[in-house]
């Protein structure tokens, strides 16, 4: 299970491993609205009233993330018994993994999914590799390897949410991954203030305007942008405030900041390709920017000669590549074997992640 930086809903993945993975069902449950505002505001930089706040929050995040495993299983039709454990990343409130005490925050206390779910489950992987003096971030490219890893061709697995990040799957040598900057995030947070829609449905927003190549420079112009990976970011850094900081003052129609937005994004992606892994021949993506075939287009246009293409090719559902993701990691710690890659995160070494919450 997780919730992205986009807070657009809780992602469940019913997975199966032996002989192969498989998803067996996946669905998003919506967060209640006031509690979804409240935990956006905290992950782009916002302040927390109280500490009863936010220990409030930690179990109210729980109790939904209990609520909606419970819910996919009852539609599933399994035994619950059969469940061997829960994954369950929570909500990102906050990442600062670099600075004299690095830390990541997700709420959503294990304790209480057990609880509830009557499973055992596997919570708080990100901190373990922050830990260990790595970023805790991106932690999907060890799964994206041993799912997508080609020795036939070079790779790259880009996960659209909130946030865009790359995961370098080359036909031969280490696996890397970093975060290209933001994507769903801004232009979900920009489509909403001036449409009223939480999202750009099929990227119909966007369509209407036209990138404007000033701001497009005054955006791309962030020192963050040059910072060699390892790296990663989040809402506390991409926020509308960020935006509205780089729009100068000429007027410019909503649309198209929204097209400049998405433009922003297929740069950043492809500029980070071209610098880490210039022979890439596949770029496979999920998350919820496949679903924006204006995003997708300049994507494509931005990477000429590679194939843009869904996860779905290749038999992940690109809705739930990162619940299922965060299954296997379930896995891999109950088994005691490593789940972050210091060649991504910059880590001193393999760490097993993730602590385990007894049912």
């Amino acid at each position: 299970m997780i919730s992205g930086t986009s807070a657009d809903g809780i992602d469940v993945a019913l997975v199966r491993f032996d002989p192969e993975p498989q998803l067996l069902m996946g669905r998003t449950y919506r967060w209640d609205d006031a509690l979804r505002t409240r935990l956006i505001e905290l992950g782009q930089g916002g302040e927390a009233t109280s500490l009863d706040e936010l220990g409030e929050l930690d179990v109210q995040v729980a109790l939904a993330f209990a609520h909606a495993a419970g819910r996919l299983i009852t539609q599933s039709g399994l035994d619950r018994a059969l469940v061997r454990a829960i994954g369950s990343h929570g909500q990102t409130v906050r990442h600062r993994p670099e600075g004299t005490f690095p830390f990541t925050w997700q709420m959503g206390d294990g304790n209480v999914i057990a609880e509830r779910t009557g499973i055992p489950t596997v919570a708080d992987f990100r901190r373990r590799d922050i830990a260990a003096g790595g970023h805790g971030a991106p932690l999907m490219p060890a799964f994206h390897a041993a799912m997508l890893h080609d020795p036939g061709e070079d790779r790259a697995v880009l996960n659209l949410g909130g946030i865009g990040n790359l995961t370098l799957l080359p036909g031969s040598g280490a696996v890397r991954g970093f975060d290209t900057g933001p994507a769903n995030a801004l232009l979900d947070a920009w489509c909403e203030r001036h449409t009223g829609m939480a999202f750009d449905a099929g990227g119909a927003f966007a369509a209407t305007g036209k990138p404007d190549e000033a701001l497009l420079a005054r955006l791309l112009d962030e020192p963050w942008f040059a910072q060699p990976p390892p790296k990663s970011t989040g809402r506390e850094q991409f926020h509308l405030a960020w935006v509205e900081s780089k729009l100068g003052q000429g007027a410019l129609a909503p649309a198209d900041v929204q097209a400049t937005l998405v433009e922003l994004s297929a740069v950043t992606v492809a500029e980070a390709l071209r610098a880490t892994q210039p022979g890439t021949a596949r770029v496979m993506v999920c998350g919820g920017g496949v679903h924006n075939p204006v995003l997708m287009q300049r994507l494509a246009a931005r990477l000429p000669g590679v194939v843009v293409e869904s996860t779905e090719a290749h038999g992940l559902h690109p809705d739930y590549v990162e619940a299922m993701g965060f299954a296997w990691l379930a896995r891999e710690t109950l088994a005691g074997r490593p789940g972050n890659l210091p060649s991504v995160s910059g880590a001193k070494g393999l760490r097993v992640l993730g602590a385990l919450y007894p049912a």
